[in-house]
């Protein structure tokens, strides 16, 4: 009709929408799933109290850990439980430049806290080649890296001995309602990307009258 407008989508524009749109829900599904993976973390939580000894030799640091932004290590130490079996505990958070005050509670404890199926990984730019100071730690790399026989969780101590360790733990649910937000918004992107390709594909006819 001369003077209206048709539908006659580009195909680029058409290819660059639909790339646009696949890419919004493929990191919308992404955030939804992680957001569900920590709703189900929290439900899921087992409360936990044990009695053992520490080992402390085996004393692992998990460094640049952050607490009322100020940088430090989480504390990792192994749980003796009877003569065969150990479990892993995060015992809390120490600053740097107290390191050197760090002691580990002799003789039997009672340490309380939740029982993680793992600990949180951190970006490093070298593979872990073992030590005292790690970026991360894999429970069954552990293992065998010092022969313990280790339970596959690790506790994240709430009670137990004083210690001077701060254990001011983030919720395992924490960021839900972020993953959440993220999720729509990429969603969102991709009905944007559906709405704009529709509407340039209409274009105006031309009047073959002229």
């Amino acid at each position: 009709m001369p003077g209206g407008y048709s539908f006659r989508p580009r195909a680029w524009s058409l290819a660059l929408a639909l790339a646009a749109c696949a890419a919004g829900i493929a990191l919308g599904n992404w955030q939804s799933r992680r957001a569900e993976e920590k709703r189900a973390l929290g439900a899921r939580l087992e409360q936990v109290s044990v009695h053992g000894e520490f080992v402390a030799g085996r004393t692992v640091l998990l460094d640049n850990k952050t607490r009322r932004g100020r940088v430090g290590y989480e504390v990792l130490t192994p749980l003796r439980l009877n003569d065969s079996m150990h479990v892993l505990v995060n015992r809390g958070w120490i600053e740097r430049e107290r390191i050197s005050e760090l002691r580990t509670p002799a003789g039997e404890v009672r340490i309380e806290g939740i029982a993680l199926e793992r600990l949180p990984h951190a970006l490093e730019l070298e593979k872990n080649t073992g030590g005292k100071i790690r970026q991360n730690l894999d429970i069954a790399e552990f293992a065998r890296e010092t022969g313990l026989a280790l339970q596959p969780v690790v506790i994240e101590q709430h009670g137990g001995p004083a210690d001077g360790l701060l254990r001011e733990w983030p919720r395992p649910d924490a960021g839900v309602e972020k993953h959440a937000a993220y999720a729509l918004q990429w969603y969102s992107l991709a009905a944007l990307a559906v709405v704009l390709a529709v509407v340039l594909a209409f274009r105006k006819n031309e009047d073959s009258s002229k």
